[in-house]
């Protein structure tokens, strides 16, 4: 029992510590440029990205922890807590804001017009008024676009490829992140009548409204759902994943991060791919690079991945075709 308690107190001490360790760090390094990281989602979700996002910094000589400190936010769907997240970091003076996502992005273009901004954004950046072009961004905002409507298009005609049979397709979409939920309506309302699709909106904020879409779903019964490209959805893979294979729904996704705990079949972005890109910008900025002067890179990098033991579960026979084409087939 006395190995059990003093086990909990050095569990607890720990924890505590790895809270605290950002804080006392710039304490004890002062001379170290800090950037702020915020992402909606969990950290858990991101370990890839994350990964792929310090490979980036590495790669211009930026080590974390050894020249330069990065301050992780995640907002685990909490979005309200971004308006103060920022102003505490603009009224810090961070060296350079890295944002993956819209929300993030536009959160901290609004709050400052001085401090270096890296976004990664799945949709016209021009558009949403963070650069002035994509060739030339201008002012303190740069990154990396990784959206084009054909994208949407495809994936919805590879889900029709995998399940022929589909005609009523469901479409999960997170209105709160408005400027990609809008893009991708468009997007899916475009093609479908093309493939011969009938489309029905489900919308989803929170958890809880997660757990009612699905609700919706298993009384309506669509053939098929297309779930979204967005971030608090990619932080509830393993939710989305569980409730696809309890209602046996095929359904596909943007990124591989669902595939992988279950989901049936992704096409899109490869993200690892943004979150590197982020990282080399961040660094090349720390290196004394203006925003103003990096061109909006624009992802070419798209992966198809099916999971071949979901497929078997929900009784889909996957098309050597599609096989052939996919860049990762999970068993």
């Amino acid at each position: 029992m006395a190995i059990d308690i003093a086990r909990r107190k050095f569990i607890v001490a720990l924890s505590g510590t790895a809270f605290a360790w950002p804080l006392a760090a710039r304490a004890q390094q002062p001379g170290l440029p800090v950037v702020g990281f915020i992402r909606d989602g969990s950290a858990d979700a991101n370990a890839r990205n994350v990964a792929a996002f310090r490979k980036g910094l590495n790669e211009s000589g930026t080590i974390e922890g050894q020249n330069v400190m990065v301050e992780y936010h995640w907002l685990e769907g909490q979005r309200d807590r971004l308006p103060a997240l920022v102003a505490d970091l603009v009224r810090r003076q961070v060296a350079v804001l890295a944002t993956p996502g819209a929300v993030p992005s536009l959160a901290a273009k609004a709050a400052t017009a001085t401090i270096p901004i890296v976004f990664g954004v799945a949709e016209d950046p021009v558009r949403l008024g963070l650069v002035a072009s994509l060739n030339r961004p201008g002012g303190n905002a740069t990154g990396i676009n990784v959206f084009n409507q054909e994208v949407v298009a495809k994936r919805l005609r590879l889900l029709h490829d995998l399940v022929p049979k589909a005609v009523r397709v469901a479409v999960l979409l997170n209105p709160a992140d408005a400027a990609p939920a809008e893009t991708t309506l468009r997007a899916v309302q475009e093609a479908a009548p093309t493939i011969g699709l009938q489309i029905q909106i489900l919308n989803a904020t929170t958890i809880g409204e997660i757990d009612a879409a699905f609700a919706s779903l298993a009384r309506d019964r669509p053939d098929a759902l297309f779930v979204g490209p967005d971030a608090f959805f990619v932080s509830r893979a393993v939710q989305i994943a569980t409730l696809t294979a309890r209602d046996r729904i095929p359904a596909a996704y943007g990124t591989r991060d669902t595939v992988a705990v279950g989901g049936l079949m992704s096409y899109g972005t490869d993200l690892a791919d943004m979150f590197h890109q982020i990282g080399v910008y961040t660094g090349s900025i720390l290196k004394g690079a203006k925003p103003a002067d990096l061109p909006v890179v624009q992802s070419t990098k798209f992966e198809f991945v099916i999971n071949l033991e979901t497929a078997r579960a929900l009784g889909i026979e996957v098309p050597p075709s599609l096989l052939a084409i996919a860049d990762d087939v999970i068993e």
